[in-house]
């Protein structure tokens, strides 16, 4: 097989031929840098396209856009699972669904940079700096507050090593964590209340479901400290945006760290980005060189893999 039509989807960073060795596929590559409007327009740009690669979960591929693409063959998807793909109805359209290598450490890390640039109040001094100014009030230290993560999974856990080293105890909650499971990594099993009442700086890190869908809510929000910070890497949905924008203006809580959201891109008139005391990056927790590399490289070989009858890393 040869002579394929491959879209490279979402490539923000203009970054994914630099990556990885495309050419040794011996096929037809566009690259496509900005996000499509809806899925009419999903379908219209890439219904000639055999083969797609999906950077996470940007673009969305439920069944009825999947039956709107005649010629696909091959979806990869960066990252070994993407819930915006439905890979039982690609399956049954005949289309292989594969994934790639994943590490969460940079995940971890922006978690962090956050909770750092927002209890040092980094954009608003950093601004000063740019016009002029000098000193804009005070910040906060992390040392022997308390971090309270909803969620310790791959992710959680990491951020907790880094809580350890900065000085903070550690507690958590999540609907199916243990008392053992969370000693296991120095952290403290607490109730959901006991959670949002006792976090001085509360960062989400659950995964996206039916269940977890609003969890932090109106009512969460109102549980927390005045002095709280709220940090999110994870998925937006699992906060209700417009229940923290409102506590956010009512200072309800100090400050959100944010990089995910409810709409991705974040509309330009959103009303999180004119808040002073809300932190915006744009879904960059996992954007970076290292997990790039794989993922790109390992897309290469996934195709490799399929052209030779051999697909690799399919998901089910």
């Amino acid at each position: 097989m040869s002579g394929l039509k491959i879209a490279i989807l979402d490539d923000y960073q203009e970054v994914a031929l630099s990556l990885a060795d495309w050419s040794s596929l011996n096929a037809d590559i566009d690259v496509f840098t900005a996000p499509f409007a809806n899925a009419d327009e999903v379908v219209e740009r890439l219904a000639d396209f055999d083969v797609l690669v999906a950077m996470r979960e940007r673009t969305r591929f439920p069944a009825d856009v999947l039956s709107r693409l005649p010629s696909l063959k091959l979806l990869v998807s960066t990252g070994p699972v993407n819930s915006a793909i439905d890979v039982k109805a690609a399956r049954e359209l005949g289309v292989v669904v594969c994934g790639t290598g994943y590490f969460s450490y940079p995940a971890a890390e922006l978690t962090w940079a956050l909770v750092l640039g927002a209890a040092r109040n980094l954009p608003a001094q950093v601004q000063s700096m740019r016009t002029g100014g000098w000193q804009l009030g005070l910040g906060t230290s992390v040392r022997g507050q308390t971090l309270g993560l909803l969620g310790l999974g791959n992710v959680g856990q990491h951020v907790a090593v880094f809580a350890h080293a900065f000085g903070m105890r550690v507690i958590a909650w999540s609907p199916n964590l243990t008392a053992e499971k969370a000693a296991e990594h120095n952290v403290t099993a607490v109730s959901k209340e006991q959670l949002f009442t006792g976090a001085d700086v509360l960062s989400i890190h659950i995964v996206l479901s039916e269940r977890s869908r609003g969890l932090v809510g109106a009512s969460e929000l109102a549980m927390m400290k005045p002095t709280s910070i709220l940090v999110n890497t994870s998925r937006g949905p699992i906060v209700d945006e417009d229940a923290l924008v409102d506590a956010l203006r009512r200072r309800v809580i100090a400050c959100a760290a944010l990089d995910v959201y409810e709409t991705e891109p974040l509309p330009a008139e959103h009303p999180l980005r004119s808040l002073d005391n809300a932190l915006l990056t744009p879904h960059i927790a996992y954007v970076s060189r290292q997990l790039y590399t794989v993922f790109y490289q390992d897309a290469v070989e996934d195709i490799a893999a399929f052209i030779a009858g051999s697909p690799i890393r399919v998901m089910d």
